[in-house]
């Protein structure tokens, strides 16, 4: 169905007014399974756009949006370190002064510590940096370790104690490589200031980690598990807020359907009630970690009849509901949205994709301040970066155009299958933080976000 170019924009541009006032479940209450909004008309059509930084247009953007890239692989750390590659999920959070300070983490595998100084594991390539930007300049002013020594660090989680929760995609250990001197397959505490404690929180799990994110009410932390059959977790810690002192873990399953495998199959809009059963042994990885299937605490969740998902990967906590997405669930294995409502211990699928021309395999997801949904994809053909309309239509709002000839750090190629990342608004909402995986940098967009949903 097509909606007439006029009317929808004068529909988004009220919606844009309103949405700081509108609920959530508002927004997402019609949403439907998989339509695409009509020649991109979510805040127009994209064109190139030009990067303040390296004046290369990077991206493709709606008329009226500017942005900077900073943190390039490459680039210098205030320890006097390079910044490490492989840029992943990220949160923002409110700095001195009115500044911005992000924690981004790096995907790395085996290999030396980028910064010993700071490290798990001497022998394991990951981490996270955390940079500080200033939104009235559009530039970032300081850069840093705060951990290293960590594998495959692909999403997490803010936290409302002002830290980010790093997480483990792997969870490889000396068994596997004699070269490491830790287990892997955690998910570590990182503080918007000082050092973290290096520790892993062991009882939270030891499994293919993504993202996380906490109930803020309660302090329950949920999670996802990327692999082809995956579950969804919940981890209720003896203190709210300190989750080193232990807790436990949960998998998810649906009331009445044991078992019951939410690939495929299912309807948009339709809502399951759930329940929990309890993972007795969080610290048992996989029968074989180099597989992408089987064992671990899927396995143990498996068995007291818990639902199976698709290669669950980003979360976000949003007035009651979290989010998170499934990069190939669906009939057509590109991709689906799930809510979790909290008070009412339900689930429903938000949305699903026909199809690879609507959402390629979604990733990292954020809500934003304004109500709607900020998708990155992680398919091979010019990701994109989408919006969730209210009535469950997908528009997009940047497109990869990334080919460089040496304009920064010597990087060179066409990068334009590159995914996208670590979706995060700076506290005000007037920035979209991303990032790029490879070459690796961050992006800073701002522009009229009142004229959509974003």
């Amino acid at each position: 169905m097509r909606t007439p170019r006029r009317q929808f924009l004068k529909h988004a541009a009220l919606f844009g007014g309103a949405a700081v006032t509108v609920p959530l479940e508002a927004l997402l209450q019609s949403a439907g399974a998989g339509r695409l909004a009509p020649d991109d008309r979510g805040y127009g059509p994209l064109f190139p756009a030009n990067d303040e930084t390296t004046g290369v247009p990077l991206l493709q953007l709606p008329e009226g949006f500017r942005y900077c890239t900073f943190g390039w692989t490459g680039d210098p750390l205030d320890s006097g370190t390079r910044t490490p590659g492989g840029h992943d999920g990220m949160a923002a959070f409110a700095g001195r002064d009115g500044s911005v300070v992000l924690i981004r983490n790096h995907e790395l595998n085996p290999g030396p510590a980028f910064d010993r100084a700071i490290a798990y594991d001497a022998a394991a390539g990951g981490g996270t940096t955390t940079i500080t930007f200033d939104p009235v300049t559009g530039r970032a002013t300081s850069a840093r370790t705060s951990l290293a020594g960590t594998l495959r660090n692909c999403a997490g989680g803010p936290t409302p104690w002002n830290s980010w929760l790093t997480c483990e995609e792997t969870t490889l250990g000396p068994e596997d490589n004699p070269a490491l001197a830790r287990r892997h397959g955690y998910v570590f505490d990182v503080p918007v200031d000082g050092r973290p404690s290096l520790e892993p929180l062991v009882a939270m799990g030891r499994f293919v980690h993504e993202a996380v994110a906490i109930d803020p009410a309660s302090g329950i932390v949920y999670q996802t598990e990327d692999r082809r059959r995956s579950g969804l977790y919940r981890f209720i810690p003896k203190a709210p807020g300190r989750l080193a002192d232990g807790g436990q873990l949960q998998m998810l399953a649906v009331d009445g359907r044991p078992r019951t495998d939410l690939r495929t199959g299912q309807g948009a809009g339709a809502s399951m009630g759930i329940h929990w059963v309890d993972i007795d042994r969080p610290d048992e990885a996989h029968v074989d970690p180099k597989a992408f299937d089987g064992g671990g605490v899927f396995a143990q969740g498996l068995a007291r009849g818990g639902a199976i998902f698709g290669r669950l990967e980003g979360a976000w906590y949003g007035e009651g509901r979290v989010f998170v997405t499934s990069t190939d669930g669906g009939d057509a294995q590109m991709g689906q949205v799930w809510e979790l409502d909290i008070p009412s211990q339900a689930i429903r699928l938000v949305f699903e994709s026909p199809g690879a021309a609507v959402l390629n395999m979604p990733d990292n997801l954020v809500v934003s301040p304004r109500g709607g949904l900020v998708l990155c994809e992680d398919g091979t053909a010019n990701p994109c970066v989408h919006g969730l309309t209210r009535d469950g239509r997908i528009v997009r709002f940047a497109r990869n155009n990334m080919v460089l000839n040496g304009e920064r750090n010597g990087f060179t190629g066409d990068f334009r299958n590159r995914e996208f990342a670590g979706a995060t608004f700076s506290p005000d909402g007037r920035w979209l933080f991303l990032n790029v995986q490879t070459p690796g940098f961050t992006i800073a967009i701002t522009g009229p976000w009142e004229r959509g949903i974003l």
